[in-house]
């Protein structure tokens, strides 16, 4: 697995996992348990993974819908 994005926006992982799923990527999140700890606070960041062969093509599917992220 290859990490292809890292936020503390709440809203970007679904929406990135919602749009990878219709593309048939498969994905998972890291960091989930961390960032329950931390509170509500949103200073960790979570951190989303795919197949390191698959990764060229979910950052395209990304890239095609307009989502704006760093790695």
């Amino acid at each position: 697995m290859e990490e292809l994005l890292r936020t503390t926006d709440i809203t970007l992982i679904p929406l990135a996992q919602t749009l990878l799923d219709e593309a048939g990527i498969d994905s998972f999140e890291l960091d989930v348990n961390m960032s329950v700890l931390e509170g509500s606070i949103g200073i960790l960041p979570r951190r989303l993974m795919v197949p390191r062969d698959q990764l060229a093509r979910a950052r395209h599917v990304l890239w095609e819908y307009g989502v704006k992220f760093e790695t």
